[in-house]
């Protein structure tokens, strides 16, 4: 499999409701493993919800070169998180 931009296997993950599942594909795209993806989620938090955060987290903090290529799609993961409460 050809190394995919983890910029854009991120943006390919993004659901249509602005959020990203807790997915394998996401933790790789992040840098990390399924499992240090899933052992640090809060016992209280939503997969998704969890998702989206690291999601944000891991654009503000490796990707702000970047930012006008995802700054609209953070926005409607930003609106889909308010929306989750």
């Amino acid at each position: 499999q050809p190394h995919r931009d983890p910029l854009l296997q991120l943006v390919s993950l993004q659901e249509a409701s602005g959020c990203w599942p807790l997915h394998p594909a996401l933790a790789a795209a992040l840098g990390k493993t399924s499992k240090e993806v899933e052992n640090t989620k809060p016992a209280s938090v939503n997969k998704e919800v969890w998702a989206t955060v690291l999601a944000l987290i891991w654009l503000h903090g490796f990707k702000m070169a970047a930012k006008e290529e995802w700054e609209l799609l953070a926005m409607k993961a930003v609106s889909w998180l308010k929306a989750q409460n």
